[in-house]
This record gives structure tokens, sequence and C-alpha cells, in this order.
């Protein structure tokens, strides 16, 4: 029995992480899109910067002002990307940080709280009965 429950359980596994998988890919375009869309422009306006054409040319034949322009007459490294990429992964890892600080408080909560007792059931409420008219005898 105990073979067979590991098996379910391990299935549960897999399928779950299947689903966290799915979800983190989705999680991640929503972020890229939050992070490109709304708060890279912000960073932009108080900054005068778009750090999506940050770069600096490795050769000199590199003479275009955006890096896609520039990518195409030879090599860059774009670190404008990079921090952008940065800002992903720190809104990805603070939002994980923060969803498993609160599963791990609820399930230290539910770990404190014992269930109440539960109700006798009428066969103990009967023998009990039956018990004290016995001791009264």
């Amino acid at each position: 029995m105990w073979n067979e429950f590991k098996e379910f359980a391990l299935k549960g596994n897999a399928l779950s992480l299947a689903i966290g998988v799915i979800i983190g890919a989705a999680f991640g375009k929503i972020v890229d899109a939050l992070v490109n869309d709304i708060i890279m422009p912000i960073i932009g306006i108080a900054g005068k910067a778009d750090f999506s054409n940050y770069y600096v040319p490795l050769s000199s034949a590199v003479t275009a002002t955006n890096l896609e322009d520039a990518r195409k007459q030879g090599g860059v490294f774009a670190y404008g990307d990079f921090i952008t990429v940065v800002i992903n992964f720190a809104i990805v890892a603070i939002a994980l940080f923060l969803a498993i600080k609160g599963i791990n408080m609820l399930t230290r909560q539910a770990a404190k709280e014992p269930p109440p007792p539960a109700p006798p059931t009428q066969e103990v409420v009967l023998l009990t009965q039956i018990r004290d008219e016995l001791a009264k005898r």
C-alpha cells in the first residue's frame, strides 16, 4: 500500500510542477510586459533614458545610434537589455519571496490551531448514559 501511495504522490508532485512551470512562464511574460511597457518608460522619462538602446560598440565600424542598427554593423555590448532583464528578475524574485512567505505563514498558523474536538457519537452518548445508570444502582 505504501508503494501505491508514493507512486500517487509522485504523480501529484509532477502535475503540480508542470502547472507551476506553465504559470511561471505566463507570469514571466506579465512581468516582462510590466517592465518593458510601464516601468522602463517611467524610468526613461525621469532619467531621460531608454535602456533598450544602451550599448557599447565593440568595433569602430559601429556608428549607428540605435541598438538594432548597431547589431547589424558589428559587435556590440548591449548592457541596456541586461538592465531590463535584471529588473525583470528582481520583480519575479520579490513576488516569489512574498508568495512563499505568505504560504509559510499560513501553514504555521494552520499548524498552531488544533482542530476542535469532535462531538461524541450517538454510540458514545448512549454508552455514557448506560454507564451512569449502572453506577447509580
